[in-house]
């Protein structure tokens, strides 16, 4: 299926690893010139190479915390009229409610939520204005199936959620999309940390962590990250117009609920 957005132009926030590069990937591979973002110069920049060397799209990058003011003004003077944002952020790690204090809680908001609604705010009014606009936060399975451990992330990442759902009504009569994308269990370096970490907890081996994580998946696998890409991309294209204010779940078929 041809998306209809080549020669697009996006910007995909902490993408020189996981979701977010599975998400330029994609991106790129439907002919989307893409402005990476991430921490590491040297993984950010072997990412802009592997995209360069398959596809014939532009590429270019800025580094930096996503969560940085100046960071989020050099990705807009770089890609100054995204038709398409992804809004990307690695997650606060688990621990204990009682363990956690202001800090813990302000550092969380800005990671996973002020962060990606100032991108929003900075690039919803030209999107508006083109009649043409694509914004997809990647946001996390906690967000409908909160945990206690998870709570840092979940509850900033539900405020993320809210502000992006009342904003998709105003916009959606301009062809301008937001929509999040929840996965659960997809086999990045993010999920080797959680395998490590229960290992660690439960005194049993990473493998063993890993065998644990494929049972509670309906689907009786991890999710790969080409799948989740290809999902962000499909609510990128034009025949997704008609797509907005939803949270997608990719989780191998494992919420056990209806909405």
């Amino acid at each position: 299926m041809d998306l209809g957005i080549a020669d697009r132009h996006a910007i995909v926030c902490a993408s020189s690893r996981g979701l977010g590069k599975a998400c330029a990937f994609s991106l790129a591979g439907e002919g989307v010139h893409v402005t990476l973002n991430g921490r590491d110069s040297q993984a950010l920049e072997a990412t802009a190479d592997e995209i360069r060397a398959e596809f014939d799209v532009h590429v270019n990058f800025v580094l930096g915390n996503i969560e940085l003011e100046e960071t989020r003004e050099a990705l807009l003077a770089a890609c100054p009229d995204p038709d398409i944002l992804i809004n990307n952020n690695g997650g606060p790690p688990p621990g204990r409610f009682q363990d956690w204090g202001r800090e813990d809680w302000i550092s969380a908001l800005e990671a996973n939520m002020l962060a990606p609604v100032l991108m929003i705010r900075s690039v919803l009014d030209g999107m508006v204005e083109r009649e043409f606009g694509r914004i997809v936060n990647i946001t996390s399975a906690m967000v409908k199936t909160p945990l206690a451990p998870m709570g840092l992330s979940t509850g900033a990442r539900t405020g993320l959620t809210s502000v992006s759902k009342a904003l998709s009504r105003q916009v959606a009569s301009s062809n301008v999309t937001l929509n999040n994308l929840l996965p659960e269990r997809i086999d990045t370096d993010r999920q080797r940390y959680m395998a490590e970490m229960r290992a660690k907890l439960g005194d049993f081996s990473v493998e063993q962590a890993y065998d644990e994580m494929k049972q509670s998946i309906a689907a009786g696998r991890l999710g790969r990250p080409e799948e989740f890409g290809d999902a962000c991309a499909f609510l990128c294209s034009r025949q997704a117009s008609y797509i907005s204010g939803q949270n997608i779940q990719l989780d191998g078929g494992s919420y056990a609920g209806v909405f």
